[in-house]
């Protein structure tokens, strides 16, 4: 009785492990699955790397965000000391603190006046003089905004008229206006009469 060739390869690649093996082998198969078991083995691995990457983007992004909140908070901490000190004017303050000169807006217009102080009354040197000008028929106010009103401010205001006087040929008035002013400045502008408009006076 003849035997049935393909049955019995059958039975042989199911039954007999050393046949089977021979036979992949002829065939290629082998190297088929070593290279897809290399290849899962290589994504297990790039994907513990990218888990390990992501848990370290993760931290440094933590990192930066409480470096920003530190960042914001130092610049929140240096404004209120500018504020306090005097260390920030111009823009800022003016829009900050309109309310205490409301009256004098309503009544006159505000001009911006910049000229060059070659002779250097204002400084000692020469350099640019900037300052918003008050101005209703032939009154003159030169104003300046101060964070923290101190000697050193009425002085150079007190010279910015002179300085105007002699350019424009008019005495304009003087006012300086600040949220906090001090004492001996107060006294100052006072002797020079110079108007002061503040919301606190500090010794």
């Amino acid at each position: 009785m003849g035997v049935d060739l393909r049955k019995e390869l059958l039975r042989l690649l199911k039954e007999d492990e050393e046949f089977r093996l021979a036979v992949t082998g002829l065939l290629g198969i082998d190297e088929i699955l070593k290279a897809i078991k290399s290849l899962q083995e290589q994504m297990v691995k790039l994907q513990e790397q990218v888990a390990k990457l992501q848990e370290q983007v993760a931290k440094q992004g933590e990192a930066i965000l409480a470096l920003q909140r530190s960042h914001e908070k130092l610049a929140a901490s240096i404004t209120a000391l500018g504020y306090r000190y005097g260390i920030y004017t111009e823009d800022v303050f003016r829009d900050a603190i309109k309310y205490l000169i409301e009256d004098l807006l309503k009544a006159y217009e505000v001009r911006r006046w910049t000229y060059y102080d070659n002779e250097g009354v204002v400084f000692g040197y020469p350099s640019v003089i900037d300052v918003d000008v008050l101005i209703r028929d032939n009154e003159h106010i030169l104003i300046e905004y101060k964070a923290s009103i101190d000697r050193g401010d009425v002085a150079e205001l007190a010279r910015e008229g002179i300085l105007y006087e002699r350019v424009n040929k008019v005495k304009p008035k003087l006012l300086i206006v600040g949220p906090v002013v001090r004492k001996r400045a107060l006294e100052l502008a006072k002797a020079l009469n110079i108007e002061v408009r503040a919301t606190e006076v500090m010794e």
